[in-house]
């Protein structure tokens, strides 16, 4: 690189053959990073004229005691702050950041800017983010990531990325789910979701996964690709059996939302749940209990994810290590499946 050319911060990072974070850290003189790196990096910031951003480091001296908490919903998406399970994780981490003594900030990505770190961090109007939802692109939540400042994602714990991810192990899920209604009996399963969300393309693979294991043959027109909204599912299933008729006798959701859209679906054709059709859900919400019939379920352990976010950002603030992490997760076998 010419000496002469104006050097990101992941531009450091990555002729040091480090992470952003690890570049930002040894800039300040964090101790977690060894001196010999630290020297290297600050080596290589002299040579190419590279100051770290000033409000990056009065995080370190300025701090607002607000977390914000970004909902990082998909473009043109009917899901909104109203949705259940979100009011669930806000719910969640909301506590578990008061226990900590931080308030939220709630904001979505339709209303925060698209630089979020110079909109939250930068301005000094949160000390960190939490993103909720990977969601298609996970561009601006990249962008974060390579200013080196506070973040961490509820998301997919597994996905190869340069920052620090809490969630369920969601191909598990969808492998469960599947499997179980394999188990009950079904030989023809819809999935029903969105395979190009981040979070449920792994639910996907593992509904495919478990097909693939039992020798079921894995048919495109299996794959019912939905807005996650309640709305989006009963419309959906309403227009399939209208065009194609009952082909199916199981049907793998994206969420209990989505579960319940389904349901009223089948439910208004008069379709037999689940002796003619069997339903999985995803996430446990407090509803899934009180639909009729009771949903089945994933549970997700929300309460505990919300806990290790918070833990894991405030590692950050205070220097210490981070990791992404996988919340186990759980069938909750109801009557919308036969046992």
């Amino acid at each position: 690189m010419k000496a002469d050319k104006r050097l990101t911060l992941a531009d450091i990072a990555k002729l040091a053959g480090v992470s952003t974070s690890t570049a930002s850290r040894a800039l300040n003189d964090n101790p977690v990073i060894k001196q010999a790196t630290r020297d290297k990096i600050k080596a290589l910031a002299t040579k190419y004229n590279f100051s770290i951003n000033a409000a990056a480091s009065r995080l370190r001296t300025q701090k607002t005691n607000v977390i914000a908490v970004i909902l990082n919903l998909v473009d043109h998406t009917e899901q909104s702050i109203s949705d259940p399970f979100l009011l669930k994780v806000v719910g969640e981490l909301n506590q578990a950041l008061n226990n900590k003594g931080y308030e939220l900030l709630l904001s979505n990505s339709f209303m925060a800017s698209d630089d979020w770190a110079n909109y939250f961090l930068s301005s000094s109007r949160a000390d960190g983010i939490i993103v909720v939802g990977q969601g298609k692109s996970d561009e601006k939540i990249d962008a974060v990531a390579r200013s080196g400042l506070p973040m961490v994602v509820w998301g997919d714990p597994t996905s190869d990325v340069d920052y620090t991810v809490v969630g369920s192990d969601n191909k598990l899920g969808g492998y469960i789910a599947t499997k179980h209604l394999i188990d009950s009996g079904c030989k023809n399963i819809v999935f029903l979701g969105d395979p190009e969300h981040l979070e449920l393309a792994e639910r996907y693979k593992g509904y495919r996964q478990a097909l693939s294991e039992a020798g079921c043959i894995i048919e495109d027109k299996l794959t019912l690709s939905i807005d996650i909204t309640s709305t989006a599912a009963y419309e959906k299933i309403s227009e399939t059996i209208l065009h194609h008729g009952l082909f199916f006798d199981g049907i793998v959701t994206s969420s209990d939302m989505v579960a319940l859209g389904a349901l009223k679906a089948l439910k208004e054709r008069y379709i037999g749940i689940p002796s003619e059709v069997a339903i999985v859900g995803f996430d446990d919400i407090a509803m899934a209990e009180l639909f009729h019939p009771s949903l089945t379920t994933i549970r997700q352990n929300i309460k505990k994810a919300a806990e290790v976010m918070v833990n894991q950002l405030v590692n950050q603030f205070e220097g210490k290590p981070t990791q992404s992490t996988v919340i186990d997760i759980e069938l909750i076998t109801r009557n919308s499946t036969r046992h």
